[in-house]
């Protein structure tokens, strides 16, 4: 029999941490994060990284295993995350992945397909800001990286044909798209009311700031320029401020409306995937029930 394997999805700030813990000591999970700056070290604040104290004594994967300067792709994460399921797994363990770069998980649940990307409004819009960051020289030298020979093939000028190609490269695999997951799946995507979501995120970012998202952030900028986990969103933002190009203020106000927009993208991203369950999270108590027994019916 396949693995099972217990997918909690959401958008930023809908509070994934809190259930998927508890959910992984209810049922003896471990959790992989599925988060694309999680995965590195020394983003902490700006990423809303789980400390330990929020992680029960559950063992959580896919943290803190990235120096800054390295580069990681869906590809690079569907592979991770595959052995990290065995491996789980052969320990009598539910693996749990729990995250919001929806991208992530698609890679991971739908397969490859070299010629046949479907085009992905999450990942432009993530390359847009890379670029809008940048330049769109430093996303052209990321595809020569990535596969030189369609680099090659591509006007590295022209920003929507690099775009284009990156999509490829980081979607597509030169094996077949088979049709069926490596594991037997559940994916749940918690949400809540836009104005009640909203609200959490503009409060999450006062709490961060009030954290010291401000000065981590320009110790990393100062430490390593503009590597990839720099054009996340409560890092980027911050940038004009350190080089007095605009008020702090202004900056805050733009993680706040970044977030929100994000949050946006990632429901639409997730409305997008097949054979995923919504759970609305006003009630979190009656939320975790609803998911404790879907999962139990999932795993007999």
């Amino acid at each position: 029999m396949n693995n099972k394997v217990v997918f909690i999805l959401g958008p930023t700030g809908v509070g994934k941490t809190d259930i998927s813990v508890k959910l992984a000591k209810e049922f003896n999970g471990q959790i992989i994060s599925s988060d694309s700056v999680q995965i590195y070290k020394e983003f902490d604040i700006g990423s809303a990284k789980v400390t330990k104290d929020e992680m029960q004594g559950v063992v959580h994967y896919g943290i803190d295993i990235l120096s800054p300067t390295q580069e990681f792709s869906a590809f690079d994460y569907a592979q991770y995350t595959k052995e990290k399921i065995k491996e789980i797994s052969s320990k009598g363990c539910l693996p749990i992945v729990v995250g919001g770069t929806g991208l992530y998980v698609k890679a991971l649940v739908e397969g490859y397909n070299f010629g046949d990307v479907q085009k992905n409004k999450e990942f432009r819009d993530k390359i847009e800001d890379e670029i809008e960051l940048n330049g769109l020289d430093y996303a052209y030298n990321k595809l020569l990286e990535l596969d030189k020979d369609l680099a090659l093939k591509v006007d590295g000028k022209n920003k929507v044909r690099v775009i284009r190609a990156l999509e490829i490269a980081t979607f597509g695999s030169k094996k077949e798209k088979s049709g069926k997951s490596d594991f037997d799946y559940k994916i749940f995507a918690l949400n809540l009311d836009r104005e009640l979501l909203y609200d959490r995120i503009n409060k999450r970012v006062d709490i961060m700031v009030e954290n010291g998202v401000i000065d981590e952030a320009k110790s990393l900028y100062e430490k390593y320029g503009l590597v990839q986990p720099m054009s996340a969103i409560g890092y980027k933002e911050f940038i004009p401020y350190f080089n007095s190009e605009m008020e702090l203020s202004r900056c805050i106000d733009l993680v706040k409306q970044h977030s929100r927009n994000y949050a946006k993208r990632q429901l639409t991203f997730l409305r997008s995937m097949q054979n995923i369950e919504f759970i609305d999270v006003l009630d979190r108590d009656l939320a975790f029930e609803k998911i404790k027994n879907s999962i139990k019916i999932f795993t007999k």
